[in-house]
């Protein structure tokens, strides 16, 4: 099985859904985690994102280009958009 990084922190789940929905009809394989922070009341999801997403290296720079078009069709003017993974 090939390794996986973190390639990019998603804002919440509807971002998650669009992505997963990409990756599937390119068939890039990948994996999204989401952080469960109930106990905190959603401190971690202000501080760290919704989640992450993962992905063999030799995916990350179509991931990135991926994740840029649907951060360019889905904010509006003044929104700030998720931060890639470094």
């Amino acid at each position: 099985m090939e390794d996986f990084e973190k390639i990019i922190v998603l804002d919440n789940e509807f971002e998650a859904e669009l992505m997963e929905e990409v990756l599937i009809d390119k068939k890039i394989p990948y994996g999204i985690i989401a952080r469960e922070d109930s106990a905190l009341g959603g401190i971690v999801d202000m501080e760290e994102g919704w989640g992450y997403l993962e992905a063999p290296p030799r995916f990350k720079d179509e991931i990135l280009k991926i994740y840029q078009e649907i951060q360019e069709s889905s904010t509006e003017p003044g929104d700030e958009g998720s931060e890639v993974a470094k």
